[in-house]
């Protein structure tokens, strides 16, 4: 059993194979968008701050 793959990721993967400056390209923008350094306290402060929504967002009472 043969799995799909879409002419658009055959294109990428073709792409990619023939332009291989293409890769630090794309590291370096998800490096600049995406990988972020993580603060467990930072993040542990923000769970513990948030105010727990109502079942019913529009309730005014």
């Amino acid at each position: 059993m043969a799995l799909y793959e879409s002419e658009h990721t055959k294109f990428m993967r073709e792409w990619m194979e023939n332009h291989p400056k293409e890769r630090q390209e794309q590291q370096a923008g998800r490096a600049l968008w995406w990988d972020k350094p993580q603060d467990a306290e930072a993040r542990a402060r923000n769970n513990d701050a948030k105010v727990p929504s109502k079942p019913y967002y529009y309730q005014t009472d």
